[in-house]
């Protein structure tokens, strides 16, 4: 019996897979790919009208249908959720084909985290952000509103911590949100099927709070002052608006950790909220959940064995890693460690994104750090479960073409592609298919396969018994196709530094390669097609935490998919492209980009079509 429900649920899998594929052949491709779906009719039809009707669900509170038949739309369930399929199956013509949808998620938590407290974002931008997330079905924004730098919460009990002579000098001083501001962005969350959880980071992160205050968040003063800060706090923002309160609780040494824990996270739940916390950090209290961060796969497989319920947020933070490179990662991801969904203690993940570099135009956040495209393949990842590339000893390597893992990348990438093209501009995502590019990758002696368009050189030295340490460059080989003589342009970068830390060899000289890279085109080097603005520039091979060179923003011309793509001038038939990248210093992110692209008529990277 237990074999024939298997089986049975692969053919309704496939099923669905193959419906799922007749929709994309129509340029109206899902994300996340619903559970149950019929494509009943595939010709188009005017959308006329939408009606919502009652009916009985199973599966929580994202569980939703959608019927449409001839133009006419009935969803019920999660409205939100049914809303933003239909708008996914509106053509640009507002015509939208014959399908019956059946959808819910995993689990039940699919989060986004911004942090302000180190950078402060208008309303405005967090709203798009907003936007973004529901496109998606995430349905929790976290939001990081303290840090070291400031205190972002309005406070009128201790008004010095708005105080912009007590905050870091250059980063937003003086900029707060009000209680109503705050109202205003959980109201506009909730229209949109998203809770926003605000996030006071106690004791830990709280150097503007020492300041202002004249005494540590750990010391008696401090907790009968955070008392009051909470009291405003959840006075004026009600339970209704934010069920969840995170109370932070890591990088920090505290004398008494779990007395400090005991209070922090029962002032919380005594005041009918859900704690949060982050883990590692100070001690768990019963009924606290869990927000796991570290990147170990050891420790992280000890965290998420204990009682308490987490959720995932070791799927990787996306300033950490190249923008092209963490959407293939996230969707390989093993949502919270699990083949199959079990959410009894496992609530699903929430993805982050840190700028601990000071940012000078807030706007670059979402594209210096992929937020898009990392939102899609981390939605779909969350919403489904399981894993896009179990046959990978390590997620950061992308799988073969050829296999079942990579078959089912290119199709995600396929979906990726449609969606960058439909719903966002140039100043929205610069993301473009890249898993099928193949390489052999010199490692001293030893010659390797590799695949895609970013490749993180440490990890593959590991899973291939080289020590990246012990070489003083990697040689990467590929070969592009072509059935006569053309121009081809590509982003191409030898160092992509964390966007939370400036440690990295900088811009290049002038007219050269940055961490002194190369790259020809049979047997011809090519070099950058414009002048570098900064040359040399920001070469720290050392980590930037709590140092001056934290406060230097980074620019465009650093980060390599922000730059004009190089030309590649290559010849009919088979061409050879060899990319030679030095092992700069011990600790370096060792890694390099090469992503064939083009710009269209709307000024977007899109596929170069080779």
């Amino acid at each position: 019996m237990k074999h024939l429900l298997v089986a049975l649920c692969l053919m309704v899998a496939s099923s669905t897979f193959a419906q799922i594929a007749q929709l994309d052949n129509l340029g109206l491709s899902l994300i996340p790919s619903p559970k149950e779906c019929t494509v009943k009719s595939a010709k188009l039809n005017k959308l006329k009208d939408c009606r919502i009707v009652k009916h009985a669900t199973l599966h929580g509170d994202d569980e939703y249908g959608l019927s449409i038949r001839r133009g006419k739309a009935t969803i019920w369930g999660n409205e939100a959720w049914a809303r933003q399929t239909l708008r996914q199956l509106t053509d640009a013509n507002g015509c939208v084909p014959d399908v019956e949808i059946h959808d819910w998620a995993s689990y039940p938590i699919r989060g986004f985290m911004h942090d302000t407290g180190r950078n402060y974002q208008t309303l405005d931008m967090l709203k798009r952000t907003i936007d973004a997330m529901s496109l998606y079905r995430l349905n929790m924004f976290h939001w990081h509103l303290t840090d070291r730098p400031s205190w972002r919460i309005e406070c009128r009990c201790f008004p010095q911590l708005n105080d912009p002579k007590y905050q870091r000098r250059g980063r937003d001083e003086g900029k707060f949100y009000t209680y109503n501001e705050i109202r205003e962005l959980c109201a506009y969350a909730r229209e949109r099927g998203i809770t926003v959880i605000p996030e006071i980071d106690m004791p830990g992160h709280s150097e503007s709070f020492t300041a202002a205050m004249g005494f540590t968040m750990q010391s008696k003063q401090g907790m009968e002052a955070l008392s009051k800060c909470l009291d405003e706090f959840l006075e004026e923002i009600p339970a209704s608006l934010c069920p969840y309160i995170h109370v932070g609780s890591d990088e920090v040494h505290v004398d008494d950790p779990e007395g400090f824990a005991r209070w922090a996270q029962g002032y919380v739940t005594s005041r009918g909220r859900i704690a949060m916390v982050w883990d590692p950090g100070l001690p768990v209290m019963p009924g606290t959940i869990r927000q796991i961060w570290n990147g170990g796969a050891e420790s992280n497989a000890k965290a998420i064995a204990r009682p308490e319920r987490y959720v995932d947020s070791f799927v990787g933070y996306l300033n950490y890693y190249d923008p092209n490179l963490f959407s293939m990662r996230a969707f390989q991801h093993k949502a919270c460690g699990q083949e199959v969904p079990d959410t009894a203690k496992a609530l699903g993940g929430i993805l982050c994104l840190w700028n601990d570099v000071r940012v000078d135009d807030k706007s670059r956040i979402a594209l210096h750090n992929g937020m898009v495209n990392g939102m899609m393949a981390f939605a779909e990842r969350f919403w489904n479960g399981g894993a896009g590339g179990s046959s990978m000893p390590d997620e950061n390597l992308y799988p073969d073409p050829a296999t079942p893992d990579g078959k089912a990348l290119a199709q995600f990438e396929r979906r990726m592609s449609s969606h960058r093209d439909r719903f966002f501009a140039a100043d929205d995502i610069r993301w473009v298919a890249n898993a099928h590019i193949a390489w052999d990758i010199a490692l001293g002696d030893k010659t390797v396969k590799a695949w895609g368009g970013a490749i993180d050189l440490d990890i593959l030295c590991q899973t291939s018994g080289v020590k990246p340490d012990a070489l003083r460059e990697a040689v990467a080989t590929t070969y592009i196709n072509v059935p006569a003589d053309t121009v081809v342009t590509a982003w191409l970068g030898f160092d992509t530094p964390a966007r939370s830390d400036r440690m990295s060899t900088g811009i290049g000289q002038q007219y050269r390669w940055e961490n002194d890279g190369l790259i020809t085109v049979n047997g011809t080097a090519v070099w950058p097609s414009e002048p570098w603005k900064q040359p040399c520039a920001y070469c720290y091979p050392f980590h930037t935490w709590g140092r001056a060179q934290e406060e230097e923003p980074f620019t465009d011309e650093q980060l390599y998919w922000m730059r004009q793509p190089v030309k590649l001038n290559l010849k009919q038939g088979i061409n050879r492209i060899e990319i030679t990248i030095p092992h700069a210093f011990r600790g370096q992110r060792w890694g390099f980009g090469f992503i064939p692209m083009r710009i269209n008529e709307k000024g977007m990277a899109v596929e170069a079509g080779i």
